[in-house]
């Protein structure tokens, strides 16, 4: 099924698989992170290829490290290279940030300044990386929560820099703009209105919460809740934009009953099949 024809989907959970699979809901498609299925065989992959016959699916990349100084691990590649081809996901994407270094894995995506330097070396692993899995990807715009110095690009120029350079397009995740727009003190708005929307492949929502210590002056992309109604707001005003564009509902934590996560879902797709198609929004 290609992209455009993807309404709203949910990340795929083990104790979903049963209903997952027999869910019938027009549009829906599913997403994995990729780095829990890079085996040969065994209950994972058999589950995974069950869902695949019966629905579209993404991969989800946390682990290539683009922003790190070095190129992606060549034997990680290799295996995400072989499960593309097997599952032939509607898109791959990956996140904007770094989690390797001289090859110690962290367990977070982590942010970097906004250099020429990086721009050429993230272009180079983008491009190695689309090479290896014979498609585009998608990038991920990141969540912040400190300033960094340093920085000789607009986050939405970069990227649109990468696209340019690359042929890759876009995953936007609207919670984590207004995350770092709370955070940081700048205008979600304003970050919207600059960002290259007519690369976005991807649209990504989820739920967040307040710090313990801090409060609300510092939000944490936890994904363990119901998605904000000013980030419902921010992505009606996207896809008014853009028109519909295949959006994933992200729940990783405090995981409701399936009902009430296609009760969600189904929020996203009820706002997708009423969004103008993309060339009468463009004109």
């Amino acid at each position: 099924m290609a992209p455009h024809l993807l309404t709203a989907g949910l990340g795929l959970k083990p104790q979903h698989y049963g209903d997952a699979l027999h869910s019938s809901a027009p549009g829906l498609w599913w997403e994995v992170h990729p780095e829990n299925y890079l085996a040969d065989g065994g209950p994972r992959i058999a589950w995974l290829e069950a869902i695949r016959a019966h629905h579209p699916v993404a991969l989800h990349g946390v682990s290539l490290s683009l922003a790190a100084d070095a190129p992606p691990d060549a034997a990680h590649l290799a295996r995400l290279a072989a499960l593309v081809r097997r599952m032939e996901p509607v898109i791959v994407s990956e996140h904007l940030a770094w989690s390797s270094w001289r090859g110690q894995y962290l367990p977070d995506l982590l942010p970097f300044p906004r250099t020429q330097a990086a721009l050429q070396r993230i272009a180079d692993n983008i491009a190695r990386t689309q090479d290896a899995l014979q498609r585009p990807i998608a990038i991920e715009n990141p969540t912040h929560y400190l300033h960094l110095d340093g920085h000789d690009w607009h986050e939405a120029d970069f990227l649109a820099e990468l696209v340019r350079r690359t042929g890759c397009a876009l995953l936007l995740d609207v919670n984590n703009v207004y995350i770092s727009a709370n955070n940081l003190g700048f205008s979600a708005q304003a970050y919207l209105d600059a960002f290259p929307l007519h690369a976005v492949a991807e649209i990504h929502l989820a739920g967040h919460h307040a710090d313990p210590v801090h409060g609300d002056a510092l939000l944490i992309d936890s994904h363990d809740a119901a998605i904000a109604p000013a980030v419902w707001a921010l992505y009606r005003q996207v896809i008014a934009r853009t028109g519909p564009v295949p959006t994933l509902i992200e729940r990783d934590d405090q995981l409701p009953a399936f009902g009430e996560l296609m009760a969600e879902r189904e929020q996203a797709h009820n706002a997708l099949t009423a969004a103008q198609p993309e060339e009468a929004a463009c004109s």
